[in-house]
């Protein structure tokens, strides 16, 4: 089982410049301002009376608590709001992009994606690399190379990058760390991935299902700037997801929330995932290399599309009335690796089963395309250790542990 190791807990100080040194930016947070921090990134900025209202905090402890989250640097001052018209202006809080910096992968079939992403949930820096070969060496080659450039070009040291998160396709084995990958992935299952990244990197490591990892960036800096409760439909060479219920993630007991494809009974119903899409595709006329390269190239007028549309709207049906029924959500986010305008094409054929009884019926989840732009997963993945340990908010909390 992986350790928990957090950031270190030490009380303020600052440079002799009077910047936040970087003991003081990677000291722990309490519950309360992981509750300041995340209704402010969700929002883009707040008033304090509005952090109070949102958070449900007095409004002393939110003007002391914001106070020491400036003075550490996650914070930082605003415009002046006039709220009402009655009183002086108040001061807004927004997140200081430049307090922490983490990096996030995507380790997928055939493909290694790279972000660096600042503690405001901006991504400065990607790369893509299409991947044949999934082995340990290429991996820890593309990336060491990778954070090194990233981190030249942006002119920061490696101790501003709080962590590095990692989305990797497979079931969790054991409540977190090791994984049951597909077979392109087979140097990194049933192995300790957070520890062996960690050693070699030198950097502490989250692990995350791709699904997952997709719906909490999702969550920061995507639909869940909106909604609180969805669930993720992560499309790529499978099919899995995430769910969210109030800004947290539902890992379930064993990690493995989430696992949407598993609703579907086999031979019964088409998997609704690019594998299909590409097969499809190539019946029509259109030879790809792989995953990545039909992404690559795609084109909405491709003969393959409309036949994968009309062999998966079923199995989409089920699972999104499945999710609907159990989970009552306030969307459902189509995302992960599907193009965007295929996705659009889908979404109207998509039903949700209900019995429409008297004038009142249910009300549905929203189905909307996911607003993270860019490589989901890997953008995910970067949001994990920041989401771990500084925006987590609501009841029955998840902070999945680093490794190193």
């Amino acid at each position: 089982m992986s350790r928990r190791i957090g950031p270190p807990s030490i009380s303020k100080s600052k440079t002799s410049s009077g910047t936040p040194d970087a003991r003081t930016r990677r000291s722990a947070v309490t519950d309360s301002e992981r509750a300041i921090l995340g209704v402010v990134l969700r929002a883009g900025g707040l008033t304090q009376p509005e952090v109070s209202r949102s958070t449900g905090l007095a409004q002393q402890s939110v003007s002391r608590l914001v106070k020491g989250l400036i003075e550490r640097g996650a914070l930082y001052e605003g415009a002046r709001v006039l709220e009402g018209r009655r009183g002086q202006p108040s001061m807004s809080v927004e997140i200081a992009p430049d307090f922490l910096y983490s990096f996030g992968v995507a380790m997928m079939t055939d493909a290694l994606s790279v972000v660096l992403m600042d503690f405001s949930g901006i991504v400065l820096e990607q790369a893509f690399f299409p991947m044949p070969v999934m082995s340990r060496t290429r991996v820890f080659e593309k990336l060491e190379a990778t954070f090194e450039s990233f981190l030249r070009k942006r002119h920061l040291d490696r101790e501003r990058v709080f962590g590095v998160g990692v989305g990797v396709s497979g079931y969790c084995l054991g409540g977190r760390g090791r994984y049951n990958t597909p077979r392109s992935l087979d140097e990194w299952a049933l192995v300790d991935i957070g520890a062996i990244l960690s050693d070699r990197l030198n950097y502490p490591v989250w692990v995350e299902n791709d699904g997952n990892v997709a719906a909490i960036g999702e969550s920061l800096v995507g639909a869940g700037r909106t909604s609180s409760d969805f669930v993720y439909l992560y499309v790529a060479a499978g099919i899995g997801g995430g769910v969210v219920i109030n800004n947290s993630l539902l890992r379930g007991r064993h990690g493995n929330g989430g696992e949407i494809g598993l609703m579907l009974p086999r031979g019964t119903y088409a998997q609704p995932d690019l594998s299909l899409l590409r097969n499809l595709v190539a019946k029509g006329g259109v030879e790809t290399d792989g995953i990545s390269d039909m992404l690559s190239r795609f084109d909405i007028g491709w003969a393959g599309n409309h036949e994968w549309i009309e062999r998966t709207r079923d199995s989409f049906s089920l699972i999104i009335s499945a999710l609907a029924a159990t989970l009552d959500p306030d969307a459902i986010v189509i995302g992960g690796r599907i193009p965007k305008a295929l996705a659009e094409r889908l979404i109207p054929n998509i039903e949700i089963f209900d019995d429409a009884r008297r004038a009142e019926p249910r009300t549905m989840p929203r189905i909307i395309l996911s607003e993270t732009a860019g490589d989901a997963c890997a953008i995910g993945a970067a949001a994990l250790p920041l989401h771990s340990q500084y925006f987590t908010v609501g009841q029955g909390l998840v902070r999945p542990a680093p490794v190193g």
